[in-house]
């Protein structure tokens, strides 16, 4: 009888079946120390196995998005809180049936910012009109925050090219659920908001901010700083919608006091309209 043994074979035990045969035998485990340490809620959820967590944080989205050939991405920020016009356009006319002066002057901001939201629709609906008929590994694909706003836009623009879209979404003391237009093979849910962030940076050839509030700053202003200290390879950076981020930042002043060098400003660009944004990152790569 032949012995030999195919290297490739996988040897480890299938723990997952050993664990649901356990239960299914009526057997529960007596105290926690008995538990296999990977099947411990509680154990994994400990302060000393914090380094753990961050690994598998790591490892899940980057392995899953590897075998689905989700290589390259255009990462779009943005407010969670911009509508879409049809919902805008809802809330104005309750609005104005109200008459509450405040709802209807929350509900006309509302509509002024709801073009933002299209605007990043189109723009989505444009990188995967470039991608779908280009092989995987020439494709680039829509990631975001995987919330609502602006981030459900450019999911939605990629979903209604038929095209895979990326959701990295982050669990906060207030429940956020994913949008409905991520990619159900690649929404994420993380813990960690630096792997989360590192997630957005590691497949990302170009990245898009549109209007938002502290979590767009944030995002924006690390990945500024990773491209300018050299950590992170250059990469487009472009701000959609001039008037609000000039409004909102005055990068002159940190010129003017040293804090930055005129070079610096080089690294993002502004534009207004979703065909110069998708321009930019085409020059960009000569595509």
């Amino acid at each position: 009888m032949d012995q030999t043994q195919d290297l490739s074979t996988n040897r480890l035990a299938d723990a997952w079946a050993e664990l649901q045969s356990h239960s299914s035998n009526g057997s529960p485990l007596q105290a926690d120390a008995y538990r296999l340490a990977f099947a411990d809620p509680e154990f994994l959820l400990r302060r000393e196995t914090r380094g753990i967590r961050f690994q598998l944080e790591m490892l899940k989205p980057e392995i899953d998005q590897h075998e689905q050939g989700i290589e390259n991405t255009v990462v779009v920020f943005g407010s969670a809180r911009f509508p879409a016009p049809e919902q805008a356009a809802a809330t104005l006319k309750a609005a104005e049936e109200s008459g509450d002066e405040a709802a209807l002057a929350l509900a006309r901001r509302h509509m002024r910012n709801a073009r933002y939201y299209e605007q990043a629709r189109a723009f989505a609906r444009l990188v995967a009109t470039y991608s779908k008929p280009r092989p995987t590994a020439e494709q680039l694909f829509i990631c975001t925050g995987g919330g609502p706003g602006i981030m459900e836009a450019a999911n939605r623009g990629a979903y209604e090219m038929g095209a895979l879209t990326v959701g990295l979404n982050i669990a906060l003391p207030h429940e956020q659920s994913a949008n409905p237009y991520v990619s159900p093979s690649v929404n994420f849910k993380f813990h960690y908001f630096a792997l989360r962030k590192m997630h957005f940076m590691m497949r990302a050839k170009a990245l898009v901010a549109f209007p938002g509030g502290f979590g767009t700053l944030d995002e924006l202003f690390e990945v500024i700083t990773l491209v300018q200290t050299g950590k992170a390879r250059p990469v487009p950076i472009i701000l959609f919608g001039s008037d609000y981020w000039k409004r909102l930042v005055n990068f002159d002043v940190l010129i003017e006091e040293g804090a930055i060098s005129p070079g610096d400003l080089k690294l993002f660009e502004y534009v207004d309209d979703p065909q110069s944004a998708w321009d930019a990152i085409r020059k960009f790569y000569q595509l």
